[in-house]
C-alpha cells in the first residue's frame, strides 16, 4: 500500500477490501457526491471499462498509477 493519503475525499472506496463486484459500492459513493467533492476510487488494476460508464453519468476521472498492483480514481461531476 502507498503512503498516499486518502484524506480530501468526500469518499473512499477501496476495491481491493470488497469482497465480489465493487460497481454499485463504487456509484453509492459517487451518486452521494454534493457538486465540488470528490471521491477516490482505489483499485488493484485500471479500471478501463468504468471510463464511460461514469462518462455518461457526467463525472470526470483523474487515474493515477501508485504501484504495479494500485491505482487511485479520483471521481468528480465534470
Amino acid at each position: 500500500m502507498s503512503g498516499d493519503s486518502t484524506d480530501g475525499y468526500a469518499q473512499t472506496v477501496d476495491a481491493r477490501a470488497i469482497d465480489g463486484e465493487p460497481f454499485s459500492d463504487i456509484m453509492t459513493a459517487i451518486n452521494s457526491l454534493a457538486d465540488g467533492e470528490t471521491a477516490l476510487l482505489i483499485n488493484s488494476f485500471e479500471p478501463e471499462p468504468l471510463y464511460p460508464v461514469l462518462s455518461r453519468k457526467g463525472y470526470e476521472c483523474d487515474t493515477t498509477r501508485v504501484d504495479d498492483d494500485e491505482w487511485r480514481v479520483a471521481i468528480s461531476h465534470a
